[in-house]
């Protein structure tokens, strides 16, 4: 009889045993199936900085733009700075070009974004010797005290057509992102020309017309050597980027319907930043005196870009206008074919 009860236990055990190995057998083999499923460092994890603070609503940043204008100024004291947390970083962000494409009008515009700030002056730190020898830490000090999880931009349109800038910025940050503005090549080259006459004149220097510039006078082709025209030849410069960062990294702005329509555009930048979208309608309106659209913050504070923008034209001569038009084209059907993004150009 005992030996019976004996035996019996003996069995319980072994299924109790059993099960036990069982459960902890299956336990494992779920675990290791989450394991896959749910990778411990995602991608995007792994593309945002580390022990990112609580982030502070947009409506609250909406009313410490006054702190970060008075920081600006030069009126906040050490001790504000500190209390609120506010840091000097580098730019998560870049507007590389183009020269008059319209990049001060871009920036500006994003500065209407509560998770935006922007460096006031253009700084040419990843094109001028001299600058880029200060080192990143002379860079950092250049840019605008903001709170730790918002977006500091730059732009200094230099770096698009600068050969040693790509690789420069690439080693400062390889995540980088990039908007590059363009405009219709033709109309960018005249505007290129129209900046440097007003510069000569201010001077009361002389300087050749247009014509005569863009057009070499003893073959009367294009004359590439022209700064205006060689730097509205997008996918040449494109090209030498992409060598350092995929397509991906660029965002193409179209300089043009920014002039007439930009809050598509800006909406298309914010989805680009990763941004929720915050620019709106309100923020735009039209000035019929100056021509171009004007900045509005808030109820008191709206601001326009400086009366050098928008400048007239000289009349150009249109078998030139022609010339330059046709000479540029394939480039541009190359420039769209590398971006995905196609223009109107003639």
């Amino acid at each position: 009889m005992l030996f019976k009860q004996q035996a019996l236990l003996r069995q319980k055990l072994f299924l109790l045993g059993s099960l036990a190995i069982g459960s902890l057998l299956y336990l494992v083999a779920r675990v290791g199936s989450l394991d896959r499923l749910q990778p411990i460092c995602p991608i995007e994890s792994r593309l945002g900085p580390p022990h990112l603070p609580e982030q502070i609503p947009l409506r609250t940043l909406q009313y410490k733009r006054g702190l970060l204008h008075e920081i600006r100024k030069g009126n906040a004291t050490k001790e504000q700075i500190r209390l609120h947390n506010l840091v000097q970083q580098l730019p998560r962000a870049i507007i590389i070009g183009v020269r008059k494409g319209g990049t001060r009008a871009l920036l500006e515009m994003l500065n209407l974004h509560p998770a935006v700030v922007k460096a006031s002056q253009e700084i040419h730190f990843f094109d001028n010797e001299q600058n880029y020898a200060r080192g990143i830490d002379w860079y950092r000090e250049k840019m605008p005290f903001s709170f730790l999880h918002q977006i500091t931009i730059e732009k200094s349109p230099a770096y698009f057509i600068t050969e040693e800038v790509p690789e420069r910025i690439f080693k400062m940050n390889s995540s980088i992102k990039l908007l590059i503005i363009v405009r219709e090549p033709t109309t960018r080259a005249v505007s290129d020309y129209t900046q440097v006459l007003e510069g000569k004149e201010r001077k009361n220097k002389t300087y050749h017309k247009f014509e005569k510039l863009a057009i070499d006078g003893n073959t009367c082709e294009v004359n590439t050597k022209y700064k205006a025209v060689r730097t509205s030849i997008y996918t040449k410069h494109l090209e030498r980027w992409l060598k350092f960062f995929p397509v991906e990294h660029f965002h193409i702005v179209d300089g043009d319907r920014l002039i007439t329509d930009p809050l598509p555009e800006l909406q298309l930048v914010e989805r680009f930043l990763n941004l929720p979208s915050r620019i709106s309608r309100y923020n735009l309106y039209f000035n019929a005196t100056r021509g171009f659209y004007c900045l509005r913050f808030n109820n008191v504070f709206n601001k326009c870009l400086a009366g050098s923008k928008g400048r007239i034209h000289p009349e150009v001569d249109p078998s030139v206008v022609a010339k330059l038009r046709k000479f540029f084209h394939p480039f541009n059907q190359k420039f769209y074919q590398i971006t995905g993004r196609t223009f109107n150009w003639p």
